[in-house]
Formats: C-alpha cells, sequence, structure tokens
C-alpha cells in the first residue's frame, strides 16, 4: 500500500456506542478512514449503493453479526455477492463454532470477538484489505480443527495450471495488484482468475480459498508465534 493510500472502512453495528468506539478508535489510525456506519445490515446495503454510485466503496466492512431484522451474516452474504472486491471482518460476542462456519462460508475475512483488543481490530482490517485471513485465536483453533475432520470432495482438477499459480498466491496473502506482478498479467486479469476460481471451488471468499489451499497442500502455513 502507497503511505498516501488509507483503507477506507464501513462499520455495521446496531449499537450507537460501539459504533462510536470503532469509529474512534479506527479514525486515529493513520491508514484508516472509515467512511461510514450503519445501525443494520439493510442501512449498510443502501449506504453501499449510495457510495457505489459516488464510486467511493470502502475497502472493508467491520460487521456485527447479532442484529436484527438482518443479521450479520446474512448482510455478508449480500454484500459479497454485489460488491466482491469488498472485504468483511466479522465482529461479535459469540466464539460458537457454527457461527464462525456461517460467517466464512457468507464471505467474511476475518471472524474478531468484541473484547479483542483494539489494535487486533485493527490488525484484522489491514490483513482483510491485503486479503489475508484474521481470526482470534480460540476461533482459529477451532476453525482449524472442524477443516481436519472435514474433507469434502474438491474440484481440483477443473483449476488450470496458471489459476493453481494464482491460488498460492491467493493463499499466500498477496493482493491482485502483486500477483499480477509476480505474473506479469494485469490486474483485471488477475481478478479474472480468482473470480474463476472461487466459482470452479464454489467459495465466496478468497479466503475460503486460501484456506482450502491450505488443507490440500497447495501451500504451506508457519504456525503463528506469539
Amino acid at each position: 500500500m502507497e503511505p498516501d493510500e488509507s483503507i477506507g472502512v464501513l462499520i455495521v453495528d446496531d449499537h450507537e456506542v460501539v459504533r462510536r468506539g470503532l469509529l474512534a478508535f479506527l479514525d486515529s489510525e493513520p491508514d484508516i478512514e472509515v467512511l461510514g456506519q450503519a445501525g443494520g445490515g439493510g442501512e449498510a446495503l443502501e449506504l453501499l449503493a449510495s457510495m457505489d454510485s459516488d464510486d467511493s466503496l470502502p475497502d472493508v466492512v467491520v460487521m456485527d453479526l447479532q442484529m436484527a431484522p438482518i443479521d450479520g451474516i446474512e448482510s455478508t452474504r449480500q454484500i459479497r455477492a454485489l460488491y466482491n472486491d469488498i472485504e468483511i471482518v466479522a465482529l461479535t460476542s459469540f466464539a460458537e463454532e457454527e457461527r464462525v462456519h456461517a460467517a466464512l462460508q457468507a464471505g467474511a475475512t476475518g471472524y474478531l470477538l468484541k473484547d479483542s483488543d483494539a489494535d487486533d481490530v485493527a490488525a484484522a482490517v489491514r490483513a482483510a484489505h491485503r486479503g489475508e485471513l484474521q481470526l482470534d485465536p480460540v476461533i482459529a483453533r477451532r476453525l482449524m480443527a472442524s477443516l481436519r475432520e472435514e474433507r469434502p470432495d474438491d474440484p481440483t482438477d477443473e483449476l488450470t495450471a496458471r489459476e493453481l499459480e494464482v491460488l498460492r498466491l491467493v493463499a499466500a496473502g498477496k493482493p491482485n495488484k502483486q500477483i499480477a506482478g509476480e505474473l506479469s498479467i494485469s490486474e483485471r486479469t488477475a481478478r479474472t482468475h480468482v473470480s474463476r476460481i472461487l466459482r470452479k471451488l464454489r467459495l465466496s471468499s478468497r479466503t475460503q480459498a486460501a484456506l482450502w489451499a491450505v488443507r490440500e497442500g497447495l501451500v504451506e502455513v508457519e504456525p503463528e508465534r506469539h
């Protein structure tokens, strides 16, 4: 990311106090700019439509999962369907495994608990912008355990050699611009490859593709150091 480039963020939470707290902290970060806030999923979709018409869409949405009438999981699913380039960090008070799966299946890039440190939220926003996965450590342990237990059939043979190259770079956390540079292709072509990979693997986000690649042994990951 260029020094003068900031990460645009939209905050979606039905508690005003939480929104204000997130806005105050994230806006104080030199590389993050809060572009808007919404009190629910419906309001967020309306705001994004308006921002899209002004060509001012955010890079990352910080999404509360416990909302009504449209919860954060359904809101995530709808946003990802409409705006494939927007990454979503799910923020919730709950750590049930099924909600983790639901959020990631809906297309969330990160999943944090509301008792996470403010610095962790900012780190998750930055990681999401880079196309990397940022999970609360408790959630990460549960997720990786479940991935070891579940190995559904995957359409590996459908991917071309070039798509496998792109997938490995996605799993390494490389954004489209860097993928394009490493493979000597245009950024638009890189984006097209990523979209085709997601469609062929029946996935909805770069995060899911990265996890799939790790599970299938296409890339190796080092354990996180604390």
